[in-house]
């Protein structure tokens, strides 16, 4: 007898036949987006090939993950211990406990070691927005995450990123990084100068929490198309992707964090890139932005603080190693927790902030108005990206991928080889 509808099982008796293991397979090890060669290499035949790309294919996430991080921390422990500077750890430990958080969330999300490093170091500790904002640079130039702080870890996330050739989005980083580096260079020398310190702490975390209440009204809807990349690009989408960077710069000069945050938005929202590919696209533009901020405010403007020269000491060795775990991690994850970590991090931050600060009416409706006018804007990307999909849809994009609660790659399996169905989900 054929079954009915109301014969399917129930997702209730469905998710007790996976128990709590196939849950957190599906949550937590959901399995790498990989550039569409890098998948088909490792599904093939690898024996007539010469022993170090069979072991350079075989080993890639290892590789991945320990060249940056062994690259780094050899440099760092060479100059530290030849200095004699380990009293700056008793006097700044709080921070190294901070980032051990802070740079697996650099990796993992679209947000860098500064969404967690700013709010900390301007809200708890009490640290000046300006050392906090060049500490998280510089931190991320070596994660790749905020910018002091960003420059180290960031770019050690991206650099696992790109060994273990996890896709990523090209248009959005090429132009992306252009559009940062002129917001971020040119907000050195007019935003940053005029906002005094509680205008920066309340703008960063109001921003960014009305991104993070689009992000979750956006997933409310479980079975939304998303794709690997930005199809059919025009001037206008080119336009789109370089404002959005120089909005980001613009963040990142006061704040040493937004590049990332700007793009995820835009690649996620209105063009509905998959979180699996903007989150590590967003990582490495981070750390791009982090290099030239660090240059720039090491080098041309020569305005770095010893104080934020000594936090990037104490978190150097271990955001090195933290941020690629979290990218490693993050690339496995389901995207209903990765966005689960932003939601988090942006609602703790602007609670935070409130109760911490001595706020003015003015600065309170400000505050207010910056998030009621983030969900406007915000909301708007959302609409319009449901344009892109009915422009995808009339062109005929097959690299459509229906996100769903049962949708999702299979894992990495112990011998380093993606499963069939991860090409499957992708092509």
């Amino acid at each position: 007898m054929e079954k009915t509808k109301d014969d399917a099982p129930s997702k209730s008796v469905v998710w007790c036949k996976r128990g709590v293991a196939g849950w957190f397979k599906k949550f937590f090890w959901e399995g790498q987006k990989l550039h569409a060669g890098q998948a088909a290499k490792m599904e093939s035949d690898l024996s007539h090939d010469d022993w170090h790309k069979r072991f350079m294919a075989r080993h890639r996430r290892a590789i991945g993950f320990l060249a940056p991080v062994c690259f780094i921390q050899i440099l760092y422990w060479s100059a530290f211990v030849s200095r004699g500077r380990w009293y700056i750890f008793a006097e700044k430990y709080a921070m190294s406990i901070t980032m051990v958080f802070g740079a697996m969330i650099a990796g993992m999300t679209s947000e860098g070691g500064g969404a967690v490093a700013f709010p900390v170091m301007t809200l708890v500790l009490g640290v000046h927005p300006s050392v906090a904002r060049d500490f998280s640079v510089m931190v991320q130039v070596t994660t790749l995450a905020t910018v002091t702080q960003q420059a180290c870890g960031m770019t050690a996330a991206s650099f696992s990123i790109i060994l273990q050739r996890i896709h990523f989005e090209w248009y959005a980083l090429l132009i992306g990084s252009l559009g940062g580096a002129i917001g971020a260079v040119g907000g050195f020398y007019t935003v940053d100068r005029y906002f005094d310190p509680k205008q920066k702490k309340m703008g960063f975390v109001s921003i960014w929490f009305s991104f993070a209440f689009a992000l979750f009204m956006l997933n409310r809807y479980s079975k939304r198309k998303t794709y690997y990349k930005i199809h059919n690009m025009r001037l206008w989408k080119a336009a789109v992707l370089l404002v959005a960077g120089i909005v980001g710069g613009l963040f990142t000069s006061f704040a040493g964090n937004g590049l990332d945050i700007c793009c995820f938005s835009v690649l996620t929202l209105l063009f509905r890139v998959t979180e699996k590919v903007a989150t590590p696209t967003s990582v490495i533009l981070m750390a791009i932005n982090s290099c030239i901020c660090f240059y720039w405010r090491g080098m041309v403007m020569d305005e770095i603080s010893q104080d934020a020269f000594d936090y990037l000491g104490v978190t150097v060795p271990i955001v090195t190693i933290m941020a690629p775990v979290g990218a490693t991690l993050g690339s496995h994850f389901h995207r209903h927790v990765l966005a689960s970590f932003i939601y988090i991090l942006d609602t703790v931050a602007l609670v935070t902030a409130f109760i911490i600060l001595p706020l003015g009416t003015t600065l309170i409706l400000v505050s207010v108005a910056i998030v009621c006018g983030g969900f406007i804007f915000f909301g708007v990307l959302t609409y319009l990206g449901s344009k892109t999909i009915a422009e995808y849809e009339r062109v005929g994009v097959v690299d459509t991928y229906v996100e769903n609660e049962d949708s999702g790659v299979l894992p990495m399996d112990g011998g380093g080889l993606a499963g069939r169905d991860n090409l499957g989900a992708q092509l």
